[in-house]
């Protein structure tokens, strides 16, 4: 049996977890479409988890996907964060708000979670899937005897095979252009910044796994040249933003349609790790003052978070985490259900089927 087969999809459209954005009314409407709805539950615990998942299993009775952050344990280093502060300081200031007098881990890894991995056995949703790196052997095998297929991120060739020696199910080859966070598993070594044609090509040809492409996608054309390449499935993220499912806010959508989606950039600034976004004030910022100092992710986006916050309440969205593909350009605005069809007919458009 293919992958496609036990994930029971009709169409190779796998809609990008998106922590933050995604909703279980996107997945479900998504997976009712046809294709594999996802809703990402890295930055939650393992209650809201249960929550979430409940939710989205009432919408739908198709296979959806469970996302999963397993990031290395963050360094506290009270030195590093009290100075990231100070450089915040001015940031606060502007917006009538005292600094943080400290930082928090403010949620955990699945490589550490007893209480998500629990869950997750419990509720065993159809597809689970990694981003950041792999859980350990024992937690694999346990969600696998859960009868949950598995899916990681890999940026190059080296995560991907790590990914096969695990025993995912397949390899999500996520491209230099891909929205939101850079699933490296060691954020410290050297990015290849490979593209995602250019990874969707080398898995293909050497992970050894089926290979999902994500990055940049963006219509059924582009859905349909990473098929060619030997992809079984296209993973899309920035192109879920725009419906009205999302949890995206009105700001975030205005910016979307913006002169700003034709220069997305990379920063560690808001989170800690490197993330591809929508320019606003904190990535100028960022750019201006520098983020290599932050402190550890998730421990940056305590100061980020507890910032935007701030900003927020004085009317300014410039702070947020709206993250976004190299393609947010082409972003459209429609119901799931309406985005799966046009991408449908747009894919079959071009092979010549009806």
């Amino acid at each position: 049996m293919t992958l496609l087969e036990r994930l029971q999809l009709t169409y190779p459209i796998i809609q990008a977890p998106m922590a933050g954005v995604s909703t279980p009314e996107l997945a479900a409407n998504v997976s009712n479409a046809g294709g594999l709805g996802s809703i990402g539950v890295g930055a939650t615990d393992a209650n809201g988890a249960r929550a979430m998942i409940e939710d989205l299993r009432a919408r739908t009775q198709r296979p959806f996907n469970v996302n999963l952050f397993v990031h290395s344990a963050p360094r506290p280093d009270r030195q590093r964060e009290a100075e990231w502060l100070t450089i915040l300081k001015p940031l606060f200031t502007e917006f009538g708000a005292e600094t943080p007098k400290s930082l928090r881990v403010i949620y955990q890894s699945f490589a550490d979670d007893d209480a998500m991995l629990a869950t997750l056995v419990d509720l065993a949703p159809p597809v689970v899937s990694f981003h950041f790196g792999l859980p350990s052997p024992e937690r694999i095998a346990a969600l696998k005897d859960a009868g949950c297929v598995l899916l990681s991120t890999a940026t190059n060739l080296a995560e991907a095979k790590l990914a096969k020696a695990a025993g995912m199910d397949a390899v999500v080859a996520q491209g230099f252009e891909a929205g939101g966070h850079r699933g490296m598993f060691d954020p410290t070594a050297l990015d290849d910044c490979l593209g995602t044609l250019a990874l969707t090509r080398l898995l293909v040809e050497h992970a050894g796994l089926p290979v999902i492409a994500a990055g940049g996608i963006m219509d059924g054309r582009a859905i349909a040249a990473v098929l060619d390449l030997g992809a079984v499935a296209a993973q899309l993220g920035t192109a879920f933003i725009g419906c009205p499912e999302s949890s995206a806010n009105d700001a975030y959508r205005q910016a979307l349609q913006g002169e700003g989606a034709l220069h997305t950039v990379m920063t560690k600034a808001i989170s800690g790790r490197s993330a591809r976004c929508l320019p606003n004030r904190f990535v100028a910022w960022a750019q201006q003052h520098g983020d290599t100092d932050c402190p550890d992710y998730p421990i940056t986006y305590d100061a980020g978070k507890a910032l935007n916050q701030a900003a927020q309440a004085r009317g300014e969205s410039g702070f947020g985490a709206q993250w976004a593909g190299q393609g947010a350009a082409l972003s459209r605005s429609m119901a799931a259900t309406d985005l799966i069809e046009t991408l449908v007919t747009e894919m079959m458009a071009l092979s010549g089927q009806d």
